[in-house]
């Protein structure tokens, strides 16, 4: 997490188009940085003819007002989670789905092949066919998902009768159901008051929100069961994208493949370092082995896999 780069920069006078790109998240998180690098290997292999200005931070705005303006036009490009993109495109919905990744390299491997080479295209229209406003262009690492509280969780029985505070989203709820806790849908911002009030007796998310959100200071073990993995997803604007032409497209394509593989390696080590401040502040760190989770929330795969979205589960299952 030590790359920290210039935001909201002004275009240098030999650039014939200048792009913007916002998100959410500060100037020292990994998402960050690949996007930083994004706009840098832009400007490097279109010789300064293409700059991308970086507002990062919620300058433009949250993660939902981007997206907007991303739609409208207005804004060039955004960071977005692909849980969200489900309500423009029905089989993004596939990535709430547990354990829908064997591991990192599955995900990985599915991501960077045919699979997700079609899904980014998919995103341009959505299933009735009227266009989405956005086109996808790469895919950046978020990490994977895990259960934080203040004992161990080695196996699915060890959440019982907790309440476990989740995303407002229906798969999430029904997971931390069928393993045997209470789900509590309350906001991010609620939550480090909620943990230290005893409101909720855990949440899960990535390590590196973990550390960033000084739960770790209220949660004392923390558990890599990785029950789910979901990408974030670099958009740009379909009239954004209208407006290039070919060798400016090609340069972006070229930047964003890049970036992305920039970015894993960012993640890696920030992920890296909250483990490092993990072990300062007294946290436990476990490793249990993820079958039996995965198993106790197969009804939920059932549940919330059908047509489009099962076709597309069954698919990624079968990656190697």
């Amino acid at each position: 997490m030590a790359w920290v780069a210039r935001s909201g920069t002004s275009s240098p006078a030999t650039a014939e188009r200048v792009l913007k790109i916002g998100h959410a998240l500060p100037e020292n998180h990994p998402v960050h940085a690949g996007i930083q690098y994004f706009a840098d290997r832009t400007a490097e292999l279109s010789a300064g003819r293409l700059q991308i200005d970086v507002f990062a931070s919620g300058q433009l705005g949250d993660e939902t007002r981007m997206l907007e303006q991303v739609q409208r036009g207005t804004l060039d490009f955004t960071k977005t989670s692909a849980a969200p993109m489900g309500n423009f495109v029905n089989v993004a919905k596939v990535f709430s789905i547990p354990y829908l990744f064997r591991d990192e390299d599955h995900y990985w491997a599915t991501l960077t092949g045919p699979i997700g080479a079609e899904f980014l295209a998919g995103l341009e229209q959505r299933d009735d066919g009227r266009p989405t406003g956005f086109v996808g262009i790469t895919f950046f690492d978020s990490g994977s998902r895990n259960f934080y509280t203040n004992r161990p969780i080695l196996e699915p029985g060890d959440l019982a009768g907790l309440k476990i505070r989740v995303m407002r989203d229906p798969v999430a709820m029904d997971m931390v159901s069928a393993l045997g806790a209470s789900p509590a849908p309350l906001g991010w911002g609620e939550l480090y008051s909620a943990l230290k009030q005893g409101v909720v007796d855990g949440a899960e998310n990535n390590s590196v929100s973990f550390v960033s959100s000084k739960h770790y200071e209220i949660c004392k073990h923390f558990s890599f069961n990785h029950h789910s993995r979901i990408p974030d997803v670099i958009v740009v604007s379909s009239n954004t994208w209208a407006a290039l032409s070919e060798q400016e497209k090609a340069w972006l394509n070229e930047a964003a493949a890049q970036a992305s593989a920039f970015q894993r390696g960012e993640w890696s080590g920030a992920v890296d370092e909250a483990l490092a401040v993990m072990e300062q502040a007294g946290v436990t760190v476990h490793y249990p082995d993820p079958t039996p989770f995965a198993a106790a929330v197969l009804s939920v795969v059932d549940q919330h896999a059908h047509g489009s979205v099962r076709e597309l589960y069954e698919q990624i299952q079968a990656v190697e």
